[in-house]
């Protein structure tokens, strides 16, 4: 539909008197005392600032949490404390996005996921073998000689006692026999539980493809496991009025990754100054289509500002939230920089 005005997109009115009821604490009012400034990094948790935030001032929040797979701003977290913090972070966005705003999260399934209950067996790795003995040669051996133990059948079929164990027992499994099985958890289904939960109603993902991950897919080689090339932005949307306006993108934007599922583009290469960058095209590509010049964005774990930097570049304003000291000098370094070149270029 052509472009609203910002009273008449916003006029909760026009809304079913239900859905008004239920909105009536998000509709955009005046910022109180000790709420967030736009235009700035907020260092804290995004969990204790983000009641902090103008209810229903943001039209978009876009961020990327934790994946919890070992980074080191993650280690101290178990995945039920994890689960904790997603689940409440996204709770805590329904109040803050306007109705008809979006959430967008930027996640990827958890690849090497730990399982004590996953069965402790190791499928064979033919190309790897370095003993011509079999579990079937191993098997009538000790058919044959039953009181032999594993170091005897070992020199009596000429392998080592790890090749008789590890035959038997199928204990031959990445990190060694002691350690718990992994598997891939899939992020999706928990994050759309969470939003639903909140209120949020998942209106759209789509799939970011970046560059192989090489260098992470070492264990690969020990099954028929994909390399790690891929991550979701899940798109969730709070009821209300939402403007369509395609004129927000060109035409060959529109045709090339506007309404196209699956977005092309590495990651970023060379993360020296913060663990965990992800690619400015990112935030960039949702801040252009589900949202207007002018209009505030929101990322709670704003990491080096990325987020924000493309917001700027869009000519949109931000807020910010971050709990790393260093990450939020970083960001702001990052943001003085990108509008220093604004200036720059409207001279």
């Amino acid at each position: 539909m052509d472009r609203m005005t910002e009273g008449t997109r916003h006029n909760p009115a026009r809304l079913p008197r239900e859905l008004q009821r239920k909105l009536a604490v998000t509709v955009v009012g005046a910022p109180r005392p000790g709420d967030l400034a736009p235009g700035q990094v907020h260092r804290g948790d995004a969990r204790a600032l983000l009641p902090r935030v103008t209810p229903g001032s943001v039209a978009l929040a876009v961020w990327s949490p934790p994946y919890f797979v070992g980074k080191d701003y993650e280690a101290h977290l178990t995945f039920e404390d994890w689960q904790s913090l997603l689940r409440n972070t996204i709770a805590l966005h329904f109040d803050v996005i306007r109705p008809g705003g979006f959430l967008a999260i930027n996640v990827a399934d958890i690849l090497c996921f730990k399982d004590p209950s996953m069965p402790r067996v190791q499928a064979e790795a033919a190309a790897r073998r370095r003993s011509r003995v079999t579990r079937d040669d191993v098997l009538r051996a000790a058919s044959s000689h039953p009181a032999l133990n594993r170091y005897q059948l070992a020199a009596l079929l000429g392998c080592s006692e790890q090749t008789i164990d590890r035959r038997l027992n199928g204990n031959n499994i990445r990190g060694g026999k002691y350690q718990s099985q992994t598997r891939v958890k899939i992020v999706g289904g928990l994050i759309e539980d969470w939003a639903l939960g909140a209120g949020f109603f998942t209106y759209d993902r789509r799939v970011w493809v970046k560059d192989p991950a090489w260098e992470n897919s070492r264990w690969s080689s020990l099954s028929y496991r994909a390399v790690d090339e891929f991550e979701y932005l899940y798109v969730f949307w709070k009821p209300g009025i939402t403007a369509v306006d395609r004129r927000r993108l060109t035409a060959q934007e529109w045709k090339e990754w506007g309404s196209r599922g699956v977005w092309h583009f590495p990651s970023v290469r060379a993360n020296r100054d913060h663990e965990s960058k992800f690619p400015l095209e990112l935030p960039r590509r949702a801040i252009r289509l589900l949202t207007d010049p002018g209009d505030l964005v929101l990322d709670c774990f704003l990491g080096s500002g990325t987020t924000a930097v493309a917001a700027l570049g869009e000519g949109r304003r931000f807020i910010g939230i971050e709990i790393s000291q260093r990450s939020c000098e970083l960001a702001r370094r990052r943001i003085a920089a990108a509008q220093s070149a604004g200036r720059k270029q409207r001279r």
